[in-house]
């Protein structure tokens, strides 16, 4: 299962066609053998590579003219996790979370270390944003956070969703099950338009964008991420999958919690630790699909 993101937008023709791709290049690897964690690695990777949602290459600018990334990864045998945020000019931020998790103690690495960490792991870089991509954006460069900077984050937060300067290009993610029935999950972004520097969503928060436990079920989320923070949104789905509701129930029951707990906005995938899955969102519509081998994949942006 993979999705590109929550919001009013219709998915474009050139989203549809990454998307079915990023669920074929990731089911060819569960049927060749290869765990969860590396289908859902793949098929994130398509979609950071192609510059059509807001991750990886297409992923959108803070107020300072830098592009940060976040993304996280999440196994759900041995509850293996790893994370990272603030990360810049990376391709592929899906990535780097994964080296983290097998290749260092911790669980999320931030900011220029986590840049050096890829570097040092030799990651396939991204060019700088241009001065015209900053322009598009209405970045500034001023030292530090300026007034201009808080006041714009401010006005942006609170201005109704169809004046936004901004595109609706989201966040992107996966899960998976596999053979030997272990889940995993993962999810890549950018973040939103006119983010403050430093600004960090759900997506690198275990527990938040993100969670697999293979005796539950598996979680990835896209939409607002201070909202899905807030009420740890992936963690409580899995929470009720384990305590016997079906993931169609667990979600839309955790989702009306966002709404009306917060006010929040937001799509899941949900896969259960026997099969059972469900996509649904609290928005207009969602880009998301699925595939299980037979027929053709299944990719639209509205769900029941």
């Amino acid at each position: 299962m993979v999705h590109g993101g929550a919001g009013p937008r219709a998915m474009t023709k050139a989203q549809w066609a990454c998307l079915s791709e990023a669920l074929v290049r990731g089911y060819e690897l569960l049927e060749h053998g290869l765990p969860s964690l590396h289908a859902v690695e793949a098929a994130i990777r398509v979609l950071e590579a192609s510059g059509l949602f807001n991750a990886g290459v297409g992923s959108r600018l803070q107020l300072d003219g830098v592009r940060r990334m976040d993304a996280s990864i999440m196994e759900g045998s041995h509850l293996g996790a790893g994370a990272v945020a603030a990360i810049e000019r990376v391709r592929h931020p899906i990535s780097a979370a994964r080296l983290v998790m097998e290749q260092t103690a911790h669980a999320l690495l931030v900011g220029r270390a986590a840049t050096t960490f890829a570097r040092h792991f030799k990651l396939q870089s991204q060019p700088p944003p241009t001065r015209a991509q900053q322009c598009r954006a209405g970045a500034r460069r001023p030292r530090g956070l300026s007034r201009h900077m808080l006041r714009l984050a401010r006005d942006m937060a609170v201005r109704p969703r169809r004046k936004r300067r901004t595109d609706e290009r989201e966040t992107v993610g996966a899960v998976a099950l596999d053979r030997t029935g272990c889940l995993a999950a993962g999810a890549s972004t950018g973040g939103i338009g006119f983010m403050l520097p430093g600004r960090v969503g759900d997506s690198p928060l275990i527990g938040s964008g993100v969670y697999a436990d293979d005796e539950s079920g598996a979680v990835s989320m896209t939409g607002l991420g201070e909202s899905i923070i807030r009420v740890a949104v992936a963690k409580e789905i899995t929470d009720r999958l384990a305590w016997g509701s079906s993931p169609g129930r667990a979600a839309q029951v955790v989702l009306n919690k966002l709404v009306q707990r917060v006010k929040g906005q937001a799509g899941a995938l949900v896969l259960s630790a026997d099969g059972r899955f469900t996509i649904k969102h609290v928005t207009p519509r969602m880009a998301a699909g699925y595939w299980g081998g037979r027929g053709k994949p299944v990719v639209t942006d509205r769900f029941k």
